[in-house]
């Protein structure tokens, strides 16, 4: 009898312990604290939620260049940057690319991931952190809060130096950028590509509205410039078996290719392509005041920035290397 409550004292013990665990508020996916330590083998759902609220939050006040908005978001990234580990580019004091545009002080925020055995190659990682600001007038919500254009992208790129900072196995360099005033016309991706040597740079992927289901169907993206280089099939190749898949830009005549900030690199020659999963053709929120957080799917976006840590790792890890671009 004795030993039978002893066994049964023990189990009890051992499912309490279950439990326990299983309730810890440290754990749960409602919150997400410092203390959080997501698997090197995931995304953190939880942190690609923080960090998109938190970049299209009426706070950011739609992140324009020039303003108060546009400075706090770029603390938000560098903060996050140290947070992770990474490293200034190059010969840069800081995580900002400071230049001026028009009489308006501007930054790039970039970090690096350095390589193993291949340092000195690299593979761009990029988003624009800008958005549209605040309207001059009217009633209302004034705020173009740019959650799926482009927090959720730039959530993309912090998702992913967290992940490859986590696995620690990367051969060839990884520099994550977020760009500043995409949307005045591509001005610090420009910027950006004027003091490289662009032959050091064997790959970019652009992310760029990433938070909702596109035309393709669930788990899918499409890539713009498909067949200008072959980077695309091998991100497909990457992903076979996935349950996830790549495809060409259906919108080719939107000449997409050359309007966000892959096509500052891709004229260099680097097989620089934007990754993106929405229906710009109905989306009713594009550059409108609705794009805001709550009309993003987390799950959509968590997923696609998996697709994207996936199906660019035989580039990072120095086994693939895509074709150069062409540009006619």
């Amino acid at each position: 009898m004795k030993k039978i409550t002893a066994i049964l004292i023990v189990s009890l013990a051992l499912f309490s312990c279950k439990e326990a665990k299983k309730e810890n508020p440290k754990t749960s996916t409602l919150a997400y604290n410092e203390k959080s330590n997501p698997t090197t083998t995931e995304i953190d759902t939880v942190l690609v939620r923080k960090h998109l609220y938190t970049l299209s939050s009426d706070e950011m006040a739609g992140r324009k260049p020039g303003t108060e908005g546009i400075e706090k978001a770029a603390k938000y990234i560098e903060n996050e940057f140290k947070r992770i580990g990474l490293k200034t580019f190059k010969d840069l004091p800081s995580y900002r690319q400071n230049f001026d545009y028009n009489d308006i002080k501007m930054f790039n925020v970039l970090g690096v991931l350095e390589g193993k055995s291949k340092k000195d190659e690299f593979v761009i990682v990029s988003a624009h952190y800008d958005h549209l600001g605040v309207k001059k007038s009217g009633k209302g919500d004034r705020i173009y809060n740019g959650a799926n254009d482009d927090a959720s992208g730039v959530v993309g790129v912090l998702a992913l130096a967290e992940y490859f900072a986590k696995q620690n196995n990367n051969e060839r360099s990884i520099l994550f950028v977020t760009f500043t005033a995409e949307e005045m016309g591509l001005i610090g991706s420009k910027h950006f590509g004027k003091d490289i040597d662009a032959s050091k740079f064997v790959a970019g992927i652009n992310l760029e509205l990433i938070g909702k289901e596109p035309k393709t169907g669930p788990k899918t993206a499409w890539l713009t410039g498909f067949d200008r280089s072959n980077f695309g099939k091998i991100i497909q190749k990457n992903l076979k078996g996935s349950g996830y898949q790549l495809f060409p830009d259906p919108y080719v005549k939107f000449n997409l290719f050359f309007r966000s900030d892959n096509a500052s690199l891709a004229k260099l020659g680097v097989p620089s392509h934007t990754f993106s999963t929405t229906q710009i053709d109905i989306d009713p929120d594009y550059h409108k005041v609705s794009d805001e957080a709550e009309t993003l799917d987390v799950g959509i976006l968590t997923e696609t920035v998996k697709a994207v840590a996936k199906g660019t790792t035989s580039i990072i890890n120095g086994i693939d290397t895509p074709t150069r671009v062409i540009i006619e």
